[in-house]
């Protein structure tokens, strides 16, 4: 029985690009990226990314958003069109349950941005630079649950408002004053004296600085900063019209993301090595790069509350364009496969994340008590989405794209209203053999590694 009631669709090429690299830029360029390529060889880190973006993240890239295009359904559905079997539904369901848990911490990070940013416009720049500031702030359980249940609402209410009026329109607002934001910062940053060491440091590859586990580094920040196996694309796909090319389109995300993930090591990187004097050491503060290092170095400089201002605005804009995307593939999910209105499907899913990210909002401070293989909730979700759930969708939809609906099904979509498909050969060999194998290798060791089998 077909049904086809009338899909919102992206309005044309722009709302598509700009969205997906809405829902591509965000905390996994601007937070995490920066501070694994510091810990990982700086330059050598950047190139692997580069070459394995170029190869395996446009090969999943272009078999996601072909397979939401062909099937004008979100993942469950698309899967579930092959056929009703055992690991179609499988794959299909993982795809749709990732964003459902990514975005509740996801909010939960996107409130402590929020937090700072209303505390640099307040003029509070030095409290936030002062030592043990964050640790207080986000073992309160009050005031984080308070940012965390704003950042949420605000979220919710632009996917209230639909595809286009609400997930289009403020990618196409936010996506070029983050562009903006982004290249005023990072020319302010490699201007400060002793900053280029650290330009040096992140765009010339060292290959005295290269370990195994710089390319499952680098494989493992590809995944989460494209957007891979999260069911976006498939979701977006589904809305993105038959006249619009998808190689081009997919072409651009690729180039924007890579962008803007270098603006940000940009941005951060040689601050960070001018603040310090030029010790690589105090890059290795990991995921709290932002939230206590950043702040010190806006503290050492002139003009640091309005920098700080306009850091934290910008990444609350790609915070804000990802969680949209992360969000809007759980109630496509929801309307599409129980046939419930935008409306329910929005309120459920919100209700959903309200109650999962309390649980990492909370774990650092009234739920301290609680650890799942030794991590916070807000760790535990993140491992368990990135490091174990995202390479078993991405397996699944290579098997899916090579196994079952063949490459000749990818071509016929990709060349649909003269559309090209230049980097066919990439393509084939790619889902067939080496994208498979990859995502099976980071499966391998990152759980390995939380089992304290090996240690990275």
């Amino acid at each position: 029985m077909e049904h086809h009631e009338k899909r919102s669709t992206f309005s044309g090429k722009l709302g598509f690009v700009l969205s997906a690299a809405g829902a591509s830029v965000g905390l996994g360029n601007i937070w995490r990226f920066p501070y694994l390529a510091a810990k990982y060889g700086g330059g050598i880190f950047l190139l692997i990314y580069i070459i394995l973006a170029l190869t395996f993240g446009y090969t999943m890239i272009v078999a996601e958003t072909v397979l939401g295009r062909m099937t004008r359904k979100s993942p469950v559905g698309a899967y579930h069109s092959f056929g009703k079997s055992g690991w179609l539904s499988f794959g299909g369901w993982i795809n749709a349950i990732i964003p459902v848990l990514i975005v509740p911490y996801y909010s939960v990070i996107g409130g402590w941005v929020i937090k700072y940013l209303v505390e640099y416009v307040m003029g509070h720049g030095q409290a936030l630079a002062s030592d043990g500031y964050f640790g207080a702030f986000i073992s309160n359980g009050v005031s984080t649950e308070a940012c965390f249940a704003v950042f949420t609402l605000f979220t919710v209410a632009i996917i209230y408002a639909g595809v286009q009026n609400g997930v289009e329109r403020v990618s196409k607002f936010m996506m070029p004053i983050l562009v903006v934001l982004s290249i005023v910062i990072s020319v302010y940053s490699i201007t400060r004296p002793g900053a280029l060491e650290g330009v040096k440091y992140f765009l010339i590859p060292n290959p005295a600085n290269f370990s195994w586990m710089t390319v499952v580094a680098a494989m493992g920040q590809m995944f989460y900063s494209l957007s891979i196996a999260m069911g976006i694309l498939v979701t977006f796909g589904s809305y993105m019209k038959k006249d619009v090319p998808i190689e081009a389109s997919t072409k651009n995300v690729e180039i924007f993301d890579t962008a803007i993930a270098i603006m940000a090591g940009l941005m951060i990187i040689p601050a960070v090595f001018a603040f310090s004097g030029g010790d690589p050491d105090t890059l290795q503060a990991g995921p709290s790069l932002m939230f206590i290092t950043i702040p010190k170095v806006f503290a050492s400089m002139g003009m640091g509350t309005f920098v700080g201002i306009l850091f934290f605005l910008l990444v609350l804009c790609a915070a804000v364009t990802s969680s949209i995307a992360l969000t809007e593939s759980a109630v496509s999910t929801f309307q599409d496969e129980l046939g419930w209105s935008r409306k329910k499907a929005t309120v459920i899913v919100a209700v959903i994340m309200l109650l999962l990210g309390s649980l990492s909002s909370l774990g650092y401070g009234p739920l301290d008590f609680v650890k799942i293989m030794g991590m916070q909730f807000l760790d535990f979700f993140d491992f368990l989405t990135n490091s174990v759930m995202m390479p078993i969708a991405a397996i699944a939809t290579c098997l899916l794209v090579s196994k079952v609906m063949g490459i000749q099904k990818v071509e016929k979509e990709m060349l649909l209203e003269n559309g090209t498909f230049r980097r066919k050969k990439i393509f084939d060999f790619m889902i067939q053999y080496l994208c498979p194998i990859f995502a099976a290798i980071i499966l391998f060791s990152s759980v390995a590694n939380a089992l304290g089998w090996i240690s990275m």
